[in-house]
């Protein structure tokens, strides 16, 4: 599980459109980190949509957006079609990024268990340090309450 005060562990992961995003090769901006479930599911499009929205005013902030789900590139690509995304979404098929971050869990549905993202976001400053931490995200307000917490980085 990663920490606030931690180096963010770093990733190369195919992303949406093609191509690989790396982390590191983002500093020395900030870096909005955040993991969904599933893409085109009602919560995780909420916060795409959300995250976009407020796409220009990350970038004022000097911060880049990106997105990390188990979805293959081509559910990201339709994802993003379908809902006019304007963030980064990167493939993490294997879950080792996940495990690495902590959010890899045994979840509870309908009293089942089985293991799934648990939705968290993570903000990076520009040498690769987090800087805040919020799991078990409520999608309400998230994405405004991260840009506020990136302006003051």
């Amino acid at each position: 599980m990663v920490l606030v005060g931690e180096s963010a562990p770093d990733f190369t992961l195919p992303r949406d459109g093609g191509g690989t995003i790396c982390l590191s090769a983002l500093r020395p901006g900030k870096v909005v980190l955040y993991f969904y479930p599933k893409d085109d599911t009602p919560g995780c499009t909420t916060e795409a949509i959300d995250f976009t929205r407020l796409s220009a005013d990350f970038a004022a902030a000097d911060t880049v957006v990106v997105g990390l789900s188990r979805d293959s590139t081509a559910d990201h690509d339709r994802f993003c079609r379908k809902h006019g995304l304007g963030v980064i979404l990167a493939s993490d098929a294997d879950t080792d990024t996940c495990e690495r971050y902590g959010v890899w869990v045994e979840k509870n549905m309908y009293g089942r268990k089985r293991m799934g993202i648990e939705r968290a976001t993570f903000l990076i400053d520009g040498a690769g340090r987090v800087t805040h931490v919020w799991r078990k995200v409520k999608v309400a307000g998230h994405a405004e309450a991260v840009l506020d917490a990136a302006r003051t980085l």
